[in-house]
């Protein structure tokens, strides 16, 4: 139990990095141990850990990859609102929009630049998690890194700076201010909206500074919007209320004080845990 607990705060960025979706990785954690209480003769239990939450998790994103094809408007990963220390741990690791990069990998390709790029392993502990050649797991890992090294949008690095353009953002969309949204947003803009078919949203992303700007000042023509800073995946983001009711939840990336990424999660299945969160909090 205790190597277990100790292990349990990597495990959950293991699986989390990898399926994207909080949930699911809470429940691979817990088959795996689960798993643990039945084996024997396990010398090594956080290495054991790692390779059953690992193949766990690859199983999962093979499960789910054909219903997130045919998912409604984009898929945005489930986002971690700043709360227990393991969301904490798990956010430094996998932010918004390196996840929503490796949803276009593949399922191995995933995992091995997950666990080699994101979380240090050695190419032959990897290897051993999704039951391939060292050799091989170098050249998923090399196309994974390729990848993902054309697709991540640039990004502040400075959190100081991030929180102030954020804080900026949520200001001008409050006041219906497109002067000001374009003063923000980067000419190349893109704005995702994750509704999973249950509220309205965008069924395609959204690009330019212009577009983005309309449609977030139309966003709240439309209904009465109310935006809160908070941690999301470790970076400055904002909770969006209509009322007193979670809307949404947005996650922004910003490069020279720009916006460049907007992903906003406003389908209320992935916003049952931040619902947790903000009614921990207000207790």
């Amino acid at each position: 139990m205790r190597e277990f607990l100790e292990a349990k705060d990597r495990l959950l960025g293991i699986a989390y990095g990898i399926t994207g979706d909080v949930g699911a990785a809470e429940d691979i954690v817990q088959e795996a141990w689960l798993r643990l209480s039945r084996a024997e003769g396990v010398d090594d239990v956080t290495g054991w850990l790692v390779v059953v939450t690992s193949r766990l998790a690859l199983d999962h994103v093979r499960s789910a990859r054909f219903r997130r094809e045919h998912y409604v408007g984009p898929w945005l990963p489930e986002p971690l609102v700043d709360g227990p220390e393991d969301r904490v741990t798990m956010a430094e690791s996998v932010n918004m929009a390196l996840l929503v990069v490796l949803e276009t990998l593949s399922p191995a390709e995933r995992t091995v630049f997950v666990l080699h790029e994101v979380f240090g392993m050695p190419f032959a502990e990897v290897a051993e998690a999704v039951g391939r050649s060292p050799a091989a797991v170098r050249q998923l890992a090399a196309r994974a890194r390729k990848h993902v090294g054309a697709r991540t949008p640039r990004f502040d690095l400075d959190h100081v700076q991030q929180k102030r353009v954020v804080d900026a953002f949520a200001k001008a969309c409050d006041g219906r201010d497109i002067d000001g949204l374009l003063r923000l947003l980067d000419p190349d803009v893109v704005l995702h909206t994750d509704g999973g078919g249950r509220v309205r949203a965008a069924r395609r992303p959204v690009y330019g500074a212009d577009k983005v700007a309309r449609f977030l000042v139309g966003i709240s023509r439309t209904v009465a919007v109310d935006h809160r800073l908070v941690q999301v995946n470790g970076w400055t983001g904002l909770l969006r209320f209509t009322e007193t009711t979670l809307h949404s939840v947005v996650a922004l990336t910003t490069a020279n004080g720009r916006v460049t990424t907007i992903d906003i999660v406003a389908n209320p299945e992935k916003l049952t845990r931040v619902r947790a969160v903000i009614h921990g909090k207000d207790k």
